[in-house]
């Protein structure tokens, strides 16, 4: 723990050792090395950092256990492993065999290519999809009519969606994307936060469809000098390689692994953290690089008004359940990234990764990796069950969906409890209502994917913008 008595330096803690805390150590160290006064400390609960990136080894494949890679347009992962000397460790997803299946009525069906999200920007091809009916198809000619809500207000992704496309869209192919994103419901996320950039298409546009077709000639003038990305990217070696990056750039005296903090006091000049194992250190600010529930949990005594609008958020659980077969079970997945699987068609599964197919490296040429997801809002006792459970069910589903019996040469099964945020209709509101309390508590600061995005760019973000408050906040103060 550091020493009391040998304070120089203006102290930040960050509590959280997750991709949300690292960025913000590492952004703090990089200010002290640009000149700025301060001395980060990273406190861990667990015997390890990363949280829920980690990577792993299965019968030869590698193996994501949380997120297995990030949006490339989203730049702040990129420039984070730019700034790591990783970018030359960094792989593009296999776009060109790029397809999205959803299955419907017990068969699998591809999602046309006509749709950007869920845009049917090319009606010739939506018109030849068997995922929606005629009634559906029809209900779509009256989307360049739309006008946006007047006066303007925030609504769940399913009654957005329904004005524009109606009701079939929905269930066919938005609540299945976003329940594998999310883990959530359309009908409770928000549009406004989970979704910002149609909410605001919608506000200059009033159609989607006028509104798309005028970023895609932008994106194709923008193509010219720029080519686009691969949509997803990833490191070499997993993400436990940017984990390690970060973790050999953070002062070995001053990060802390299996150290909890239990309690966060006000003290004259900062906060004072008690520790696991009897012990207490003061600082000067604070970053909780936390699941909301759990900066809530620490705030509880300081300010029991803020900790409740943190509990407010929202989350979900999630398993993850890899598999490895041989060359013959791989020849029988369709082509494509993997599918959804929409609430109507009555399964536990909720979507399944093809990986070799997303990111060849990571699988050998005679294997098939599968990642399938479960648990979401719709099912957190799925959580409960055994390991042994977890696989038998997930293997009768891949019968039923893929005609795979063949029995897998590696499994394994990861839990993550609480570890997504739903943005819930009123979510902005809500942010609002945080960070107007944060003011009554100067020099403490949230980090995480439980405010503006959940995505492994958008963590890093809150991280870098956590570290650039912390330094206006000392420098503002004389530290």
């Amino acid at each position: 723990m550091p020493n009391q008595a040998a304070r120089i330096l203006p102290r930040v803690a960050i509590v959280g050792g997750g991709i949300s805390g690292l960025a913000t150590a590492f952004y703090l160290a990089q200010a002290r090395k640009g000149g700025a006064a301060v001395e980060e400390f990273l406190f861990e609960g667990s015997s390890r950092l990363g949280g829920v990136l980690r990577t792993e080894q299965l019968a030869g494949c590698l193996v994501e256990a949380g997120a297995d890679s990030f949006l490339s347009e989203k730049k702040e992962a990129l420039e984070l492993c730019r700034e790591l000397g990783l970018d030359g460790q960094v792989i593009g997803s296999e776009d060109h065999q790029r397809r999205t299946w959803i299955l419907h009525q017990g068969e699998l069906v591809p999602l046309p290519d006509g749709f950007e999200f869920f845009v049917p920007v090319r009606p010739w091809a939506v018109a030849r999809t068997r995922l929606l009916s005629w009634k559906d198809k029809l209900r779509m000619l009256r989307e360049p009519w739309v006008r946006a809500l007047n006066p303007p207000q925030d609504e769940s992704v399913a009654s957005f969606v329904e004005r524009h496309f109606g009701r079939g869209l929905v269930e066919a192919i938005v609540d299945p994307l976003l329940n594998g994103v999310y883990g959530g419901d359309a009908g409770q996320l928000s549009m406004r936060s989970v979704l910002p950039r149609m909410a605001e298409m919608e506000s200059r546009w009033g159609s989607l469809l006028r509104g798309m077709r005028a970023a895609r000639k932008q994106r194709a003038r923008n193509a010219k000098q720029n080519p686009r990305p691969p949509l997803f990217s990833a490191l070499q070696q997993g993400f436990n390689q940017l984990v390690a990056a970060l973790g050999k750039r953070l002062p070995s005296e001053r990060t802390f692994c299996q150290r909890a903090v239990t309690v966060v006091e006000r003290t004259g000049a900062g906060y004072r953290l008690h520790c696991s194992q009897k012990s207490s250190v003061d600082v000067d600010a604070l970053v909780l690089a936390l699941p909301a529930w759990g900066a809530a949990r620490l705030l509880r005594g300081l300010d029991t008004e803020l900790a409740g609008q943190l509990e407010s958020i929202p989350y979900a659980s999630s398993m993850i359940v890899a598999l490895v077969y041989d060359k013959d079970a791989a020849a029988r997945l369709p082509a494509g990234f993997g599918f959804l699987v929409p609430k109507r068609e009555g399964r536990r599964l909720r979507a399944c990764t093809f990986v070799g197919q997303k990111f060849r490296h990571r699988v050998p040429p005679d294997r098939a990796l599968l990642r399938c997801f479960l648990g979401g809002v719709r099912d957190e006792a799925v959580l409960d069950l055994s390991d042994e459970e977890a696989l038998t069910l997930v293997q009768r589903e891949l019968q039923s969906i893929l005609g795979l019996s063949a029995v897998p040469r590696a499994a394994k099964v990861f839990r993550w409890r609480k570890a997504m945020a739903q943005y819930t209709v009123g979510h902005g509101d809500r942010l609002r209502v945080i960070e107007e309390s944060l003011r009554r508590h100067p020099g403490l600061f949230l980090a995480g994917n439980g405010y503006r995005g959940i995505g492994v760019p958008d963590c890093i973000r809150s991280g870098r913008e956590a570290a650039e408050a912390c330094v206006q906040f000392l420098q503002a103060s004389g530290g």
